[in-house]
């Protein structure tokens, strides 16, 4: 059990027996009552975002979150299929819903982790930064760059992302799989 001030970010905990991800939380006091924390608090298996305030004497179940490694195949008409990383045959597929925004950096063959509650698999957790080949680019414009200009380009999963005008078609990119931001140029 987690005490109310422990209810921090990037923890899980269960609620209405349903597991939730502590987005935000930030514990107060208003004049002369008790602390609270105030919690945003989204739910791994329908994605809602609700927010909660932990009076000093609630306590919260920590939910038992397990991972497992899972291999990307492909995506077709809304489902996105993957396997076991040793055993293609053990096949599984998630709606477009419950991979989210962070389908868009998924490649063929990219291992990830699947999370899993109650031995039911409830969504998946990506790498904070991957490497994505760089398809498609308008060509570097010489000009006003003093303040750093940006332009957009397609990556190979088809995700567009705004990145410095030194960036050409064929290169290879660091992206943040959390913001969607370009993070460095990769050296190949």
């Amino acid at each position: 059990m987690l005490e109310y001030n422990e209810i921090t970010e990037r923890k899980y905990i269960v609620m209405d027996g349903q597991p939730f991800e502590v987005v935000s939380s930030h514990v107060f006091r208003k004049q002369q009552r008790k602390p609270v924390n105030q919690t945003k608090l989204r739910n791994l298996i329908t994605g809602k975002v609700t927010e909660y305030s932990f009076h000093q004497s609630e306590k919260a179940e920590r939910a038992d979150i397990a991972t497992i490694d899972v291999k990307y195949l492909y995506n077709n008409k809304g489902e996105w299929w993957f396997c076991e990383p040793n055993d293609p045959s053990k096949r599984m597929k998630f709606t477009e819903e419950a991979v989210g925004q962070q389908g868009k950096y998924l490649k063929e063959n990219m291992v990830v982790n699947a999370m899993t509650f109650n031995d039911d698999i409830i969504g998946l957790k990506l790498p904070i930064k991957v490497e994505l080949k760089v398809t498609e680019a308008p060509p570097n414009v010489k000009g006003n760059t003093a303040q750093g200009g940006n332009k957009q380009v397609t990556l190979e999963t088809g995700a567009v992302v705004n990145v410095p005008m030194f960036i050409s078609p064929g290169e290879t990119i660091r992206v943040n799989t959390e913001t969607g931001e370009y993070v460095e140029r990769v050296n190949n």
